[in-house]
């Protein structure tokens, strides 16, 4: 059977946006890399202060997309906001070089904001190019995804220059990065003709209040009260859960009273794309272990050294994007050749395979303990086959969840409804950060600890993580049916 090849077919606007996400990507993947190992090594910080910081900071970078989401449909455009967020970013990185505390949580707020106008409206434009039941939307936001993690493989080069010469070139070097996404992407914004123009037209540059316009209020907004606002979240950690708490309800009110107003199978689309993030906020709390307990235990009881070199731990965190290189062709070339016979796994399903994924690569880091060296060292060969599951869990929903989102959401939705999905992922981070915890070396053993106890802990909370995430795959197999008939006009 021929196959049709899945990027010569696409609309011409994917090439565009598949290399702006790569550089941001490139950018953002290289600080996840060292953003745990620095506070632990740099600054000192405990690991439970740590991934305390790392947490907030997650749950900020996902959370934020609602508000950009938001603003996005409602005054700025998808386009505008994806400059603003860019310029955002560049300056957090940049401000990253510098080595003070208190300059490190002002980067840490400019990052996490300019992400929540950046991330989930370069999705939604991405999405607004292709027609609602276009069957080369799903291998497109495959292809898409790729393009995130061809900039997210090099994340371990940043750890290699961030531990090994300076903490500062690192992070310098994500904002170079940055910087090159942003600029290719103000370069080519012909490209969408008026797709993604803003809602308001010349109206948005027009007197709105005392003679300024909206646009600038939004700019004001930004450093005088966001700005700030996140600041005070990443020193007070606590308060992120108060606030995700509110933004959450507020959220889901908002949703649930505009989705009552729309015909009932938009209603019920809108309903099993709720269900579905759910789950997601599951996968994701343990997936992103990765930068944060996964880290801290490859540092600390994984056998690094390869001819005589000592390899950084954040290296090994390149592996994720190397295999989604690897294994997103395959599954994309797959869902096409299924869906060209009407075989197709369904969305729920796909939500279910990737859980199961997912308990595999943490069951095969537990299994690691009883194969440990005197030492409690374990084969690097666990933490590759780890992340090769992880990510082929990872290629089960994650693009698929970015198209689910942009195929069911009604147009006039489209920001809030991809700003709710990661919002979830700012569910993830926060719980993530509370699992990860659990690992705490200095909080179970405090001055007892050592890397034989630690091995024992990291693995048995991996274990643990592995049981939840197969019961939460297989209640996904048994909401499926229901699932499935409220998508059966998208499916």
């Amino acid at each position: 059977m021929q196959i049709t090849n899945p990027f010569t077919h696409q609309p011409k606007e994917l090439r565009l946006l598949f290399f702006v996400e790569m550089w941001e990507r490139f950018s953002f993947y290289g600080m996840r890399a060292l953003l745990v190992l620095y506070m632990t090594k740099f600054f000192h910080y405990s690991d439970d202060q740590s991934y305390s910081i790392y947490g907030a900071y997650g749950a900020l970078v996902y959370g934020s997309p609602i508000l950009g989401g938001y603003l996005a449909d409602k005054i700025l455009g998808l386009k505008n906001s994806i400059v603003i967020g860019g310029i955002l970013m560049v300056i957090g990185h940049a401000l990253m070089s510098f080595t003070d505390e208190t300059m490190f949580f002002i980067a840490l707020s400019f990052i996490a904001l300019g992400n929540g106008f950046f991330k989930p409206n370069i999705s939604s434009l991405l999405g607004i190019t292709y027609e609602k039941n276009d069957p080369r939307r799903d291998s497109g936001f495959l292809i898409f995804y790729m393009g995130i993690n061809i900039g997210a493989i090099c994340m371990g080069f940043f750890s290699l220059l961030g531990e090994g010469i300076s903490w500062h070139y690192g992070f310098g070097l994500a904002g170079l990065g940055m910087a090159v996404g942003l600029v290719t992407f103000i370069k080519n914004k012909k490209t969408f003709a008026q797709k993604g123009d803003s809602p308001l037209g010349k109206n948005l540059f027009k007197p709105f209040f005392i003679e300024i316009n909206q646009l600038i209020l939004i700019v004001l907004g930004i450093f005088l009260i966001a700005i700030p606002g996140f600041y005070f979240l990443l020193k007070n950690t606590d308060s992120v859960s108060y606030l995700l708490g509110f933004v959450g309800s507020g959220t889901l009110i908002y949703i649930f009273y505009q989705s009552s107003k729309l015909e009932k199978q938009v209603r019920l689309n809108i309903y099993a794309t709720l269900v579905l993030t759910f789950f997601s906020i599951l996968f994701f709390a343990f997936f992103e272990q990765a930068g944060s307990s996964m880290n801290l235990f490859t540092d600390r009881n994984v056998d690094r050294v390869f001819w005589g070199i000592n390899v950084s731990a954040g290296f090994f965190q390149s592996l994720n994007p190397m295999f989604v290189i690897l294994l997103a062709p395959f599954f994309s070339i797959l869902w096409l050749s299924l869906g060209k016979i009407g075989k197709e796994p369904s969305t729920p399903f796909k939500f279910s395979m990737g859980l199961i994924f997912l308990a595999l690569g943490f069951f095969q880091l537990w299994i690691s303990k009883y194969f440990a060296s005197s030492e409690a060292m374990v084969s690097v060969s666990f933490l590759v086959l780890a992340y090769f599951w992880h990510t082929a869990g990872e290629l089960c929903l994650s693009p698929v969840g970015l198209s689910m989102v942009s195929k069911m959401s009604p147009r006039h939705l489209s920001g809030v409804m991809m700003g709710t999905w990661f919002l979830a992922s700012s569910f993830s981070h926060h719980l993530g950060g509370i699992i990860s915890k659990l690992t705490s070396i200095q909080k179970n053993y405090g001055e007892n600890a050592n890397s034989i106890l630690g091995l024992e802990i990291y693995t048995n909370v991996f274990f643990q993580i592995g049981c939840v995430a197969s019961i939460s795959a297989l209640a996904m197999l048994l909401l499926s049916p229901i699932i499935q008939k409220w998508m059966k006009q998208t499916e």
